[in-house]
């Protein structure tokens, strides 16, 4: 009889969240900002909007998103320093060595998140109470003091990350069976990960407003409520269960900047396009794959001023075709935007498909790139990526150099993506 009853889902999942990561990182390489005030600003000007900020900041009221002239007068001692994203990504890797020190990192979730599996002789309450303890003094004494995680311990990996985020910083939260439902309900629907402002609206339409009203509907209910299969996988694991991952693969690539006071005339801000689709063009060589379509994305410096448009391609990889096609999007840009400052310009290059994939518009002799052109362009492309490689950023470029009005910052901040080191070379 005892065998029939149903047993409880095991602790599964150990997930680590480090504490206001890129602040931290600052202060870890600077110990004059410890114990201050800090924010991270993609460039420096007060237009801009902190893409971190430290606990001593958001003490204020300070946090990821805040107008850095209002952070200001929010914190008359705080600091803006300028993002580093070579750095961000170094330590990121220090840190994934030392958890894989105590136990395997299973997926990397974004630049300052991972998570690991726990198998069976790991995973009882006091062993991943330990295995926390140590992982934290693994990060003090190896990576960094300033580095601190908040983890989460529960029967699978969505319930782990909720857990990480109950207890900021440097907490521990173990969600087993015997707690899980009554610190679930505790919560908001916006503390669940992905339902924001839209989202929680939708939601309110359907008449759930509260995680207490989720756990008592069915998962058809959940699913329709969500208006998508989504809801119902959510509900399945709010419960305790896990959900096999859907099989993602890349569907984009690109690159979008800040600009500073200096680079937002029409023709700077060419430029930086210019150099952002180079960027993406090497990163799409690298992953061995073509593009069928180029957007181009814009922001003027009044408050909701945005242009975006796209560009059907025949399937490419080299730089100079995209950076054609970018130039044609900028004209018809520069035509139909009446701004003649910009803040922000972006490129993504969509429709990606294998590199060795046969495209029959790409050998047609009427088509706007022959096989000939296309082999002898990507064979220029990829000699710079390898002069670039071997000799440094922006050692070769396709023109419309102006004294470093076009060099690299290197990445832009990355949340989900972790560049490779080589980027920083690109």
């Amino acid at each position: 009889m005892a065998d029939s009853l149903p047993q409880s889902p095991p602790l599964r999942w150990l997930y680590l969240d480090l504490n206001s990561y890129f602040a931290s990182v600052e202060q870890q390489l600077n110990p004059a900002l410890r114990g201050r005030p800090v924010v991270v600003a993609p460039v420096a000007t007060d237009s801009t909007s902190a893409i971190a900020a430290s606990y001593e900041a958001k003490a204020y009221g300070i946090r990821t998103g805040t107008r850095i002239w209002q952070a200001k007068a929010m914190c008359r001692d705080l600091v803006v320093v300028p993002g580093r994203h070579d750095e961000y990504v170094r330590f990121h890797h220090q840190v994934i060595a030392e958890v894989n020190r105590h136990v395997p990192v299973t997926k990397v979730c974004s630049i300052d998140e991972v998570a690991c599996c726990l198998m069976d002789n790991e995973n009882s309450p006091a062993s991943v109470a330990a295995l926390a303890t140590a992982i934290k003094a693994g990060l003090a004494a190896n990576v960094g003091e300033c580095l601190t995680a908040s983890i989460g311990v529960a029967s699978n990996r969505l319930l782990a990350k909720m857990a990480a985020d109950m207890q900021k910083p440097d907490g521990l939260t173990i969600l087993t069976e015997d707690v899980r439902r009554a610190r679930l309900e505790a919560l908001q629907l916006s503390d669940i990960p992905g339902v924001g402002r839209a989202m929680e609206k939708r939601l309110a339409a359907a008449g759930l407003v509260t995680m207490a009203q989720l756990f008592a509907m069915s998962p058809a209910q959940a699913r329709l409520a969500w208006g998508s299969v989504w809801g119902e996988r959510l509900h399945r694991q709010l419960h305790g269960h896990e959900v096999a991952d859907l099989d993602t693969q890349q569907h984009s690539i690109g690159h979008s900047h800040v600009l500073g006071p200096e680079k937002r005339p029409l023709p700077v801000a060419r430029l930086v396009a210019r150099r952002l689709v180079m960027k993406a063009g090497t990163r799409l060589r690298r992953a061995e794959r073509r593009a069928g379509w180029l957007g181009l994305m814009v922001k003027g410096e009044t408050r909701g001023s945005k242009w975006k448009a796209g560009l059907k391609l025949p399937q490419v990889m080299d730089s100079i075709s995209l950076v054609e096609a970018m130039e044609r999007l900028w004209a018809r840009m520069a035509a139909e935007f009446p701004h003649r400052r910009l803040l922000q310009v972006g490129v993504v290059l969509a429709d990606l498909t294998s590199a060795h994939a046969a495209q029959a518009d790409l050998f047609d002799n009427d088509a706007l790139l022959c096989a000939r052109t296309d082999g002898r362009r990507l064979a220029l492309s990829q000699a710079m990526d390898r002069m670039n490689q071997r000799f440094g950023r922006d050692a070769v470029t396709l023109g419309h150099h102006e004294g470093g009005a076009t060099r690299s910052r290197g990445p832009a901040i990355a949340f989900t993506r972790i560049p490779e080191l080589a980027e920083f070379d690109e």
